[in-house]
């Protein structure tokens, strides 16, 4: 198998599994799957509603990056929820509470934010590394002490302030608002959609480009091998582990600081599950995760069509999972087809090289 099949044929098989699971999804519910897919695509083409794509796939990019980094190392944090919201609501105080000048401002909630996250995920890490606490575990059960910090620091005689029927931090001054690309009355893109953009390609650089990214993949590849190579497999988890939850942190700041300007017990949750789904489809790639934030963020911002057509908006929680599970499915089999031909030519290439030796053997005798 050449090189360019290895790297086209997985997406292929994937996009071929999830346009067949799709479509038979859509004729279940009794729709027309090109129906359906052609009032999906108008209504993206909507200024407003694809405005709300780029500003949506911006804060799945970052939830995305954030599961990634922990991937990388082999490290299931599905934590990210927990530590975003985290970040958010700290990053929302501090940034209510504290007068700075502007840029200043912003810059200073960005890195509260940040810091809360990556402590937060740092909890996990230091119960795997001195008590071998299963991430998976810890983070899904921090995920709901989250929500209770967040009920706590949310309330009249904390940081909350009642507005109406609705409770939330303390509204940001416009001195820590970061300002956006305005497209009229289709809305603004977010400013922190950029910062996303960065952080993507500062990744890029760090997993490629530098020691600590082979390190990083080294120890996740095989921890036994880097250990003695002289990578220190501990270090490597607690680095790993609170970088993502430096990244997660910044989940909620492009709505925060782009929009809402205030954190609330209703704020938009689940983000960080969909980063797991965001990195498995882009499989850890960059470039791949923003593919999957914008396609994920399509089909949320434009189910709404699928009414007009006859088909149920709910659909469209059947086609994710049919992508990523296409995905994963697609990239595995092209895997035990390259295992299966590695081993075949490792026999081959065995039994022609014992035939020599065979017949030497013989006519020595």
């Amino acid at each position: 198998m050449t090189a360019l099949v290895r790297r086209l044929l997985p997406p292929a098989l994937a996009l071929a599994f999830s346009v067949l699971l799709c479509g038979l999804a859509v004729l279940i519910s009794h729709g027309n799957p090109i129906t359906a897919v052609t009032a999906m695509v108008g209504q993206a083409a909507d200024g407003a509603t694809l405005v709300n794509i780029v500003n949506t796939a911006g804060v799945y990019y970052l939830a995305g990056l954030a599961v990634a980094i922990g991937f990388q190392m082999r490290l299931f944090n599905i934590g990210v929820e927990g530590q975003y919201r985290v970040g958010a609501v700290a990053g929302a105080i501090v940034g209510g509470t504290v007068a700075l000048p502007p840029v200043l401002h912003a810059v200073a909630i960005l890195v509260v934010a940040a810091l809360a996250g990556a402590l937060y995920a740092a909890i996990p890490a230091v119960l795997k590394v001195t008590r071998g606490v299963n991430e998976v575990i810890s983070t899904i059960m921090l995920n709901a002490v989250a929500g209770g910090i967040l009920a706590y620091l949310i309330r009249p005689d904390t940081f909350g302030v009642l507005r109406g029927n609705n409770i939330g931090t303390a509204m940001i001054p416009p001195s820590g608002w970061v300002p956006g690309i305005p497209f009229g009355s289709a809305g603004t893109v977010f400013g922190l959609v950029f910062l996303a953009a960065a952080l993507g390609a500062g990744y890029w650089v760090m997993m490629n480009r530098t020691r600590f990214g082979f390190e990083l993949k080294a120890s996740g590849e095989s921890p036994t091998a880097a250990a003695a190579g002289g990578v220190n497999a501990k270090r490597m988890v607690l680095t790993a582990m609170v970088l993502s939850g430096a990244v997660a942190g910044l989940v909620a700041m492009p709505e925060l600081l782009g929009r809402d300007h205030t954190y609330t017990v209703i704020s938009p949750s689940g983000y960080g599950f969909t980063g797991i789904a965001v990195a498995l489809l882009g499989r850890n790639h960059p470039g791949g995760i923003a593919f999957g934030a914008l396609l994920w963020s399509f089909l949320d911002k434009s189910a709404l069509a699928l009414d007009n057509v006859g088909v149920p908006r709910e659909i469209v929680t059947i086609m994710q999972g049919a992508i990523v599970l296409s995905v994963v499915v697609a990239y595995e089999v092209v895997r035990r087809i390259e295992l299966t031909s590695a081993q075949r030519r490792v026999g081959r290439e065995v039994g022609t090289a014992a035939e020599p030796a065979v017949a030497t053997a013989g006519g020595e005798s």
